[in-house]
């Protein structure tokens, strides 16, 4: 009688809960990778302008809501021996990363064609992430039926999901610099004691080329008579023909020798370094789906039906709840990723800086997903949501008023917010556990899958309103990355996406988890009937199998 409830309520091994941790980071690398990179590279690099990005990542997220359900249904409605949802795994793990090489692949196209070829591979990787994303994250709430061991499972995957993002977020410009290296010929005459005459050369032709110091602080000024007319500047990217003498004088930075100048190749750079990304995530969700084990199922008397299933998702209160604050505070997120680069190569002058503050943030992340099963217990998940996540808008809306000089001011906010963000992904999506123990309390039947589209709708969706609003505000203040003169008038705009912006969203949704009804009392209550049922439905079938036998 026993043995039923033991197994699907029995504490996870470090092993496997390590294993699934895995899979968030392998999803990380390609999800923060995104977040993060992908609209400087479009911008900056591949040279879309920036209100046409916002649009495209919108249009493309906001379909994706279809996809997300369908996945879920497809996920419920899988039949291997393997279970429902860890084959999905396994079967997108090669896509997923082809296609995260793709996007950040640049051929060389008409403006109307990298338009084409960004919609095209931006969208095949939303749809792969979601075949990926869903199953994954249903994975959870049938590998334990313990709502505590659930907790646990989701610190150890935001852990895996925030060391992922480190990985990209603080390796990826350094590689981007290895493996976009020219080896320029630098001739340097000094003027003054921080002014200098600088002419560099390459052996090949560099597409798009970017040169700066190495402390990044310098200014540059073309000294060449044929780009005098040009609106480009040599701190930007420009095109850079082979053996060609460019000539210009910098400005700004004292005791600069030739080791101090640098000169990238942005696109061979950014290709590079996101193909190496790729091998690790699929090696990453290959482990996932060889450690890990699916052991809740419906109830075995359970009928397929795609009707009945919608029903008990629209009835579902805690569901909707969980919706509307995952899309709020995704949307939160993702603006404070998605600006950061914009922020410390445009604000700061330091773009290598962002990768140090990147890790500093996720190092941060990992200590608040490694405390919220501890803090939960405590508070209970719902006050926790809420705690953590006004305290971590307050703390981040003071970015607004940090200058260019007050780096410790901007890493020890930011560091402090994250640490209390990092708790709510963490409890989302065991949340998401929870209601699809409702669902099966309530109604008598369980669609995990179904309920997960909700993580990965919100996760995605509001990643694309997020890009939108960084693009729309950056074009709002005229900013253009591939034109300096229109860096400095759009500061006021990149210090309020960085700032106050993200957190006026994060105080709403924090305002909404009010509503949520699911607190820790009716979670046991819940816990206990849900166990009582499946002991006795496997008592249950153990007559009926000894029955025939008979």
């Amino acid at each position: 009688m026993n043995t039923h409830v033991n197994s699907t309520n029995q504490p996870l091994s470090i092993k496997e809960k390590i294993g699934y941790a895995l899979g968030d980071g392998a999803a990380n690398i390609a999800w923060r990778g995104v977040a993060t990179f992908l609209l400087i590279f479009y911008t900056d690099v591949f040279g879309i302008a920036p209100a046409v990005v916002g649009v495209l990542m919108l249009v493309a997220r906001s379909s994706d809501g279809l996809s997300d359900v369908f996945m879920g249904i497809v996920g419920d409605r899988t039949k291997s021996k393997y279970g429902k949802f860890r084959p999905w795994i396994l079967w997108t793990a090669i896509p997923l990363g082809a296609i995260l090489s793709l996007l950040f692949t640049t051929p060389d196209l008409s403006n109307e064609g990298k338009v084409i070829y960004a919609y095209t591979t931006y969208i095949l990787f939303t749809l792969i992430y979601t075949a990926n994303n869903i199953p994954y994250g249903a994975l959870m709430a049938v590998m334990t039926g313990n709502d505590k061991e659930r907790t646990s499972l989701g610190s150890y995957r935001m852990v895996g999901a925030f060391t992922g993002g480190m990985i990209v977020q603080g390796a990826l410009l350094y590689l981007v610099a290895t493996f976009g290296n020219v080896n320029p010929s630098i001739q340097l005459e000094q003027i003054t004691a921080d002014s200098y005459l600088v002419t560099v050369s390459a052996p090949n032709d560099v597409p798009n080329a970017n040169i700066k110091t190495k402390n990044g602080i310098a200014s540059f000024q073309w000294e060449d008579a044929n780009f005098e007319d040009q609106s480009i500047t040599p701190s930007k990217s420009f095109l850079m023909e082979a053996d060609f003498e460019y000539t210009f004088s910098v400005t700004g930075e004292e005791n600069l020798t030739q080791e101090s100048f640098s000169i990238i190749n942005q696109k061979k750079g950014y290709s590079t370094a996101i193909y190496v990304m790729s091998v690790f995530l699929t090696l990453f969700m290959f482990i996932t789906f060889y450690t890990t084990k699916e052991r809740i199922a419906p109830p075995k008397r359970q009928k397929t039906d795609l009707g009945t299933d919608f029903k008990d998702l629209l009835n579902n209160r805690p569901w909707f709840v969980l919706l509307l604050i995952g899309l709020l505070f995704n949307i939160y997120n993702s603006i404070k990723q998605g600006i950061v680069v914009i922020y410390f190569t445009h604000y700061l002058n330091d773009q290598l800086l962002a990768a140090s503050y990147m890790i500093a943030l996720t190092i941060a992340s990992i200590g608040g997903a490694m405390i919220t099963a501890s803090l939960g217990k405590k508070f209970g998940k719902k006050k926790l949501f809420i705690y953590a996540l006004l305290f971590s808008a307050i703390v981040n809306a003071l970015l607004f008023f940090c200058g260019t000089a007050d780096i410790v001011a901007i890493f020890t906010l930011g560091i402090i917010s994250e640490f209390a963000s990092a708790i709510f992904p963490t409890l989302f999506f065991a949340m998401l556990g929870d209601v699809a123990d409702y669902s099966e309390y309530t109604n008598g039947r369980r669609a995990t899958g179904l309920v997960y589209s909700a993580g990965s709708f919100a996760t995605k969706f509001g990643g694309g309103i997020a890009a939108a609003i960084i693009g729309f505000v950056l074009s709002a203040y005229h900013y253009d990355g591939l034109d300096h003169t229109t860096i400095e008038g759009a500061i006021p705009g990149i210090k309020m996406l960085m700032s106050w912006v993200p957190a006026l969203i994060g105080v709403v949704a924090a305002g909404l988890m009010y509503l949520y009804p699911l607190n820790d009392k009716f979670l046991e209550r819940i816990n206990i009937e849900l166990n009582k049922r499946r002991s006795l439905e496997e008592n249950n079938s153990q007559a009926d199998v000894l029955e025939e036998v008979l």
